[in-house]
C-alpha cells in the first residue's frame, strides 16, 4: 500500500489525469444506466396499452411515422430506434415508418398517403413544417386535418415541444414522455398560419414567420463555431459591422381578431329513426324553408407603413389558452432605433427564445394580414425556422386547425390557467 501511495505521489500529474478520466467514465456509465432504466419503465408502461383486449372485428390502429434521419446532426434515426420505436411497437399499433431522404420529400409523400389513424412526426421544426404543409395542401385536407398528430422531438430546434410536453433536461426522458403522450390520447387544438405568395403554393406553419436582422444574423451563427459559446454574439456583432443601421421597410394591411365559434362536438349525434327522416323530408317538400339574404359584413382593413429591425407574425400556440373567446395571431414590429450593443444582447436572447417582443415594440393582434415588400427586396423569411425567399405574402390564421397529442399534465395545466 505504501508503494502505491508513493508511486501516485511521485507521478502526481499522471495520477490526476487518470482520476479525472476514471471519474468521467464512471459518470458516463451511470448516465447510461439511468437512461436504460427510463427506457425500461417507458416500455413497461407501453406494454400495458398493448395488453388491452380489443374485439376480433376491430382492426389495429394504423400509425404513420415520418422520420427525418438528418435531424439533430444525423442522430435522429438512432434516437428514434432506441427510445421511441420500442414503445410504439409494444403499444399494439400498426406502425409504418417513412424515412425522408431529402428536403421537401415529406410534402410529396403526404400527397400520396392513404388513410391512417395517427400521424407521428419524428424530427424538428422543419419536419413539422413540411408534414403539415403537405397535409393541408391535399384536396381532401378537410378530412385529413382531423387526424390527430403526434410529435416526437428529435431535432435541434423543437419549438412545439415546449407547449406539448413538460420541460426536461434529459433527452431520453423527453423523447419517451412524448411517445407515451401519443398512447395516452390527450390532444389539444393548435392554430396554423397559412402563408401564401403571389405565385407559390401556400406554406403552413404552427409557430411563426420572422423577417429581419436578428433572424439573418442568427442563421450565420454556425459559421463561428470555433468561438464556442461566443459564436452567437460574434454573428450579431459582425452583422453590425457589415451594415448599420439595419432597417426593413414594408407596408402592412391587417384585420383584427375574430370571435371564436363554439367548438364542434367530437361525437356525432345518432341518426334519427326512419319515420322521423321521412316526416322531415315531406315537410321540407311541401313547405320549403324561406331563404333569407345574409348581410356580408365588409372586412375592416387597416394599413400601416413600417420601418423596423425585425417583424414577426406568430400564433398563440406558445401561450395556449383553451378558453379564450377570440382568435388572433401576434404581430410584433420592433423599433428600428437600437444601439449596436443592444442589438448584440437582444440577438443572443432571441436565439434562446425567438418569440420575445422587447419593450418599445408595436404589438398588433390580427386574424389576417398582407405584407407588401418594396421591389428589389432581398433576404429571407424564417418560417418555423425554415428559410424561404422574402416576397409579398398574405398570412391567414386557421384557428384550431390541427389536433396534436400532448402530455395530460400539460393539458390540465392549460385548463387551470384558463380558469384562473
Amino acid at each position: 500500500m505504501a508503494k502505491v501511495v508513493a508511486a501516485l505521489r511521485n507521478h502526481w500529474k499522471k495520477s490526476t489525469v487518470g482520476a479525472c478520466l476514471l471519474g468521467w467514465g464512471g459518470h458516463w456509465l451511470y448516465g447510461r444506466h439511468c437512461d436504460n432504466l427510463l427506457r425500461r419503465a417507458a416500455c413497461q408502461e407501453a406494454q400495458a396499452f398493448g395488453n388491452e383486449l380489443i374485439p376480433p372485428t376491430m382492426p389495429l390502429k394504423k400509425a404513420t411515422v415520418f422520420l427525418n434521419p438528418a435531424a439533430c446532426k444525423g442522430k435522429a434515426r438512432n434516437l428514434f430506434e432506441k427510445n421511441a420505436a420500442p414503445i410504439l411497437h409494444l403499444s399494439g399499433l400498426d406502425v409504418t415508418v417513412v424515412k425522408t431522404d431529402y428536403e421537401g420529400q415529406a410534402k410529396k409523400l403526404l400527397e400520396l398517403m392513404e388513410n391512417t389513424d395517427l400521424i407521428i412526426i419524428a424530427g424538428g421544426d422543419g419536419t413539422v413544417q413540411e408534414v403539415i404543409t403537405g397535409l393541408l395542401r391535399r384536396a381532401d385536407e378537410a378530412a385529413f386535418s382531423k387526424i390527430p398528430i403526434g410529435f416526437i422531438p428529435l431535432g435541434k430546434t423543437c419549438t412545439l415541444s415546449h407547449t406539448l410536453y413538460p420541460e426536461s433536461t434529459n433527452q431520453v426522458q423527453h423523447i419517451t414522455n412524448a411517445t407515451l403522450a401519443i398512447l395516452k390520447g390527450e390532444t389539444v387544438p393548435l392554430d396554423v398560419l397559412q402563408i401564401k405568395g403571389e405565385k407559390e403554393q401556400p406554406v403552413f406553419a404552427v409557430s411563426s414567420l420572422r423577417w429581419g436582422s436578428y433572424r439573418d444574423a442568427g442563421v450565420k451563427a454556425s459559421k463561428y463555431w470555433y468561438l464556442g459559446p461566443l459564436k452567437t454574439k460574434a454573428a450579431h456583432f459582425f452583422s453590425t459591422v457589415k451594415e448599420w443601421p439595419q432597417k426593413h421597410q414594408a407596408a402592412l394591411m391587417y384585420v383584427g381578431p375574430t370571435e371564436r365559434p363554439p367548438e364542434e362536438p367530437e361525437e356525432k349525434p345518432s341518426r334519427p329513426p326512419l319515420y322521423v327522416r321521412l316526416y322531415r323530408r315531406l315537410r321540407s317538400y311541401w313547405s320549403p324553408p324561406k331563404e333569407f339574404a345574409r348581410e356580408v359584413t365588409p372586412e375592416d382593413w387597416e394599413e400601416l407603413k413600417l420601418s423596423t429591425i425585425e417583424l414577426s407574425i406568430a400564433t398563440r400556440n406558445r401561450q395556449l389558452d383553451l378558453k379564450r373567446t377570440e382568435d388572433f395571431m401576434d404581430i410584433c414590429i420592433e423599433a428600428e432605433t437600437v444601439s449596436k450593443g443592444e442589438f448584440v444582447h437582444r440577438g443572443s436572447q432571441k436565439m434562446r427564445d425567438p418569440h420575445t417582443c422587447p419593450e418599445g415594440s408595436q404589438c398588433i393582434q390580427a386574424s389576417r394580414c398582407i405584407l407588401q415588400l418594396p421591389e428589389g427586396t432581398e433576404g429571407s423569411f424564417g418560417i418555423d425556422n425554415e428559410e424561404y425567399e422574402a416576397m409579398p405574402v398574405e398570412v391567414k390564421l386557421l384557428p384550431r386547425k390541427l389536433r396534436f397529442f400532448c402530455d395530460p399534465r400539460m393539458r390540465e395545466q392549460m385548463l387551470r390557467a384558463a380558469v384562473q
